[in-house]
């Protein structure tokens, strides 16, 4: 079996091998993405949470706590959605 050694000066610079910018690619595009995500980061600041949010919080479980009221209109809405616009109370 004949091996053709190649000289070389037969050889292609590394630029021009396709598998070369397949394989910097890569790495490449996570860096560029990285500093897109730290340029949104910094330009975007986050909310600030609203002062009184433990009070908040207290009347969200209260209104959870109570299953009738805090599901009519949903229960309404789900019990009435294939019921003709005619016969549907108002």
């Amino acid at each position: 079996m004949p091996t053709t050694a190649r000289h070389p000066s037969d050889m292609q610079p590394w630029w021009k091998i396709g598998y070369v910018w397949l394989l910097i690619a890569g790495p490449a595009i996570v860096i560029i993405a990285g500093f897109v995500t730290l340029w949104i980061a910094i330009r975007t600041p986050d909310p600030v949470i609203d002062e009184d949010y433990y009070r908040h919080g207290l009347e969200i479980n209260k209104t959870l706590a109570q299953p009738e009221k805090s599901l009519a209109p949903a229960l309404k809405a789900r019990n009435h959605v294939i019921t003709p616009l005619k016969d549907q109370p108002h």
